[in-house]
């Protein structure tokens, strides 16, 4: 697992709404908050001095050598610098093969595409213990904004990844800021905005976002914060969402509907609970499918080409 080693602490929001809104607002608290009070490598063999060996004899030892050598179990094998390709690995099935022919699979990058991906996890990856810089804030708090997120979602039905990216935008702004209390609504109606114009074809105005809060905040506070909030992560919204990995390891499972269904179930549970921030987007799609298929009695992983 990688985890955020964020030691700067957070800047005091004090660009999202105006000071005397800020007063107004002090006493009732966020609206949502109010309304629902609940809760090494390994060392290879140098290819170049097994060319310069003639003897034969020593390529037999060799190989006698290697068979001596223990199996170690997967945790404590050490790593490989050599990166296998799924023909290399004994059992593995190349997913691939078969969409060689549709350009629209772009089968001969998908290899460096997942590549990228697990590269930019750890960028984009917010700090699992952020909250101990915040000063009005409890991970109680953040678990039920996260929970109403969830609803705004589903009333817009929006894409599974404009929610991921929301709480993930929602975490890394209260990474980088403090916050009050009476904001962090306005934070995460915002980031929902910010994701929605990110990842929807065509994203719900500004003002179905403010009636959405009730009213508590005007379309121009809406538009002001996520300038800011943008600013702070500075534009960067490239983050590797579950939703692409799940899609990628669900291939490898026939797309089995009813398996892809709970463990997508099972990945937006886990945005209620901040203990998984500190692991990356890859490990919880991989956790999930495990456990939908654990869990729906599959059996043994089998990948299977007709």
């Amino acid at each position: 697992m990688t985890k955020a080693t964020r030691t700067t602490r957070a800047a005091p929001v004090r660009a999202i709404g105006s000071t005397q809104d800020a007063k107004k607002k002090e006493a009732n608290g966020s609206g949502v908050l109010r309304a629902k009070k609940r809760q090494a490598p390994s060392k290879a063999k140098d290819d170049e001095d097994e060319e310069n060996q003639d003897s034969s004899l020593a390529t037999k030892d060799a190989e006698v050598e290697a068979e001596d050598v223990p199996h170690q179990p997967a945790a404590k094998r050490p790593r490989v610098d050599k990166k296998l390709t799924a023909s290399e690995v004994t059992g593995w099935d190349p997913l691939d093969d078969e969409d060689a022919e549709d350009p629209l699979m772009v089968s001969e990058y998908v290899n460096e595409i997942f590549e990228y991906l697990r590269k930019l996890e750890p960028e984009t990856q917010p700090n699992p213990n952020y909250m101990e810089d915040q000063l009005d804030l409890k991970w109680q708090m953040r678990g039920i904004l996260v929970d109403w997120l969830v609803e705004v979602h589903t009333r817009f039905r929006l894409l599974p990844e404009t929610l991921f990216l929301s709480v993930n935008i929602v975490d890394r702004f209260l990474t980088n800021k403090i916050v009050m209390l009476d904001k962090l609504e306005l934070v995460g109606v915002t980031a929902m905005f910010i994701a929605a114009k990110y990842e929807e074809v065509f994203s719900p105005h500004v003002q179905y976002f403010r009636h959405v809060a009730d009213d508590g905040f005007t379309e121009e506070e809406i538009l002001r914060a996520e300038r800011f909030i943008l600013a702070t992560l500075e534009y960067n919204l490239s983050y590797p969402n579950p939703m692409n990995f799940l899609r990628r390891i669900s291939k490898a499972d026939q797309y089995d509907f009813q398996t892809r269904t709970f463990a997508k179930y099972l990945m937006e549970i886990s945005l209620l609970d901040h203990r998984f921030l500190e692991y990356l987007p890859s490990h919880v799609s991989a956790a999930a499918m495990y456990m939908a298929r654990m869990m729906l009695h599959r059996g043994p992983w089998v990948c299977l080409h007709h």
